[in-house]
């Protein structure tokens, strides 16, 4: 074999690998947008408490991330790349939000076939979620189960505050660690002043009820 013939071997051998690469990020960004939409529609199902549509919806999207992570599988810079881990955290922040309102077991990251960082990060956002569900809650009056998910959202800060790792391992998760932390707060506040309020409106109640009684 002539060295231009061997050249033409090695360039046809690439640009085969190329295409099949180029041929997986296509498919992989058109996966990571369907997986996104699903569990966009699954977490807004759960906090509207259709339970059944947000199984099914999880359903469909563990289907989604499973079919993307294998899709990319061969091509390690493609299952790391941005779009794909956006699309895999979204994925556990869909599963987790679920499991803390229910309140079942939560999926570990080999469950969800995700790495360590994608499940923290997931986790990170799914804690956020909880401050709307407190809200929710308490627009009915003040409840044990928005105690329950304030103090779950407190523990998970707690436990994300521990992984002061540089941010090439972590990948981004001491800023969403810190947008919880003013998330968590912000919740604090809000449920004291809804409680606050309770009580003075009972007050108020009680009192009346007296005067009308004299």
């Amino acid at each position: 074999m002539t060295s231009i013939e061997q050249l033409e071997a090695i360039t046809d051998s690439i640009q085969t690998y190329f295409d099949a690469a180029n041929a997986a990020r296509d498919d992989a960004l058109q996966r990571s947008r369907l997986l996104i939409r699903v569990c966009s529609r699954a977490i807004r199902a759960t906090h509207r408490e259709e339970w059944d549509e947000a199984q099914k919806l999880l359903t469909k999207a563990r289907t989604a991330a499973h079919e993307l992570s294998h899709g990319v599988r061969d091509y390690p810079d493609l299952y790391h790349a941005g779009y794909t881990q956006d699309a895999l955290k979204e994925y556990v922040e869909a599963e987790l939000a679920y499991a803390f309102i229910r309140d079942l077991p939560l999926p570990a990251p080999d469950e969800l076939e995700v790495e360590g960082n994608t499940w923290l990060n997931g986790l990170a956002e799914a804690a956020t979620e909880l401050r709307r569900r407190i809200l929710d809650i308490t627009r009915h009056g003040h409840n044990p189960e928005s105690e329950r998910l304030l103090g779950q959202m407190d523990d998970i800060y707690s436990l994300l505050v521990t992984f002061d790792y540089n941010d090439g391992i972590t990948k981004g998760l001491r800023r969403r660690t810190d947008t919880l932390r003013a998330v968590l707060e912000r919740t604090r506040g809000d449920l004291s002043t809804a409680y606050r309020q309770a009580q003075l409106q009972q007050a108020l109640e009680n009192l009346e009820a007296k005067l009308s009684e004299s």
